[in-house]
């Protein structure tokens, strides 16, 4: 993307110096998602949005891609559409990304190397197993994503938020 290029703006991978830009994104009666598109008249039906990395940066770089996998366009901001395709883009990224936040440890065993984890999240409770410090991901000094031995993911969004015994223990990690 060209540097000058506003924060908001989108562009379409492949051409030098070519945008995409959304026009709208919404959902039809059968559940896929619709992207038109400035410029094009035919409707992309059965897009798929997925985030790219850094995860840290949630509503930053979220790909847009037709049925085939093909990238529309890569969009730096979801400030970058209407109200309406922000909203209906952060449904469907809720809805593929299990990524719960963890809002308190409940319990927590060592046993043949596997740390067994019991937590409160902000959907509700769940025990996950995390085999090493290979497992999580830190990402701030008060942030960390931990990877269960069934590649699940569960976010400490804000360590100094949690209680002090859930802080005690996931320091260990950070």
């Amino acid at each position: 993307m060209p540097e000058n290029a506003p924060p908001s703006q989108s562009f379409k991978p492949g051409e030098e110096g070519g945008e995409a830009r959304i026009e709208s994104i919404t959902r039809n009666g059968a559940g896929q998602l619709e992207v038109r598109l400035q410029g094009r008249e035919d409707v992309v039906v059965d897009a798929r949005v997925a985030r790219c990395f850094p995860w840290s940066l949630p509503e930053h770089y979220v790909s847009v891609r037709d049925r085939d996998g093909q990238e529309l366009t890569l969009l730096k901001t979801l400030d970058a559409l209407d109200e309406a395709s922000r909203r209906v883009v952060a449904e469907e990224l809720a809805d593929k990304v299990f990524n719960p936040r963890i809002l308190r440890v409940l319990d927590h065993k060592d046993e043949f190397g596997v740390t067994s984890i019991t937590v409160q999240t902000d959907r509700g409770e769940a025990t996950f197993q995390v085999r090493s410090r290979d497992d999580v991901r830190v990402l701030s000094a008060t942030r960390a994503v931990f990877r269960d031995a069934d590649g699940n993911n569960y976010e400490v969004a804000d360590l100094d938020a949690l209680d002090r015994v859930s802080r005690r223990f996931l320091s260990d990690y950070f």
